[in-house]
């Protein structure tokens, strides 16, 4: 199955609290539950102003769903190819 990178802007990312990344968390996970477990969320990574997430979906278009029925923004999918990491080098 492929796994995506999805790049949500949400200004003042970094400053969210613990109950807000929470709360938007919960919701994520309600709409990845309604859609099936054709979709799984990772991980994220929260910049100062952006969101990286991290997903396995069989497609866009189920991430493009995902985005709209959470009301997250999803300003950038692409399908990770592959992954390197310092011991590719070896």
């Amino acid at each position: 199955m492929p796994k995506f990178i999805i790049e949500r802007e949400i200004p003042g990312a970094g400053n969210l609290s613990a109950t807000e990344l929470q709360q938007i968390s919960q919701k994520s996970c309600c709409v990845l539950n309604e859609i099936g477990p054709q979709i799984q969320w990772l991980e994220s990574f929260v910049t100062e102003n952006k969101v990286y997430c991290i997903y396995i979906a069989p497609n866009e278009e189920t991430i493009q769903l995902h985005a709209k029925k959470g009301d997250f923004p999803a300003n950038s999918i692409a399908e990770i190819k592959t992954i390197i990491d310092p011991t590719t080098g070896e």
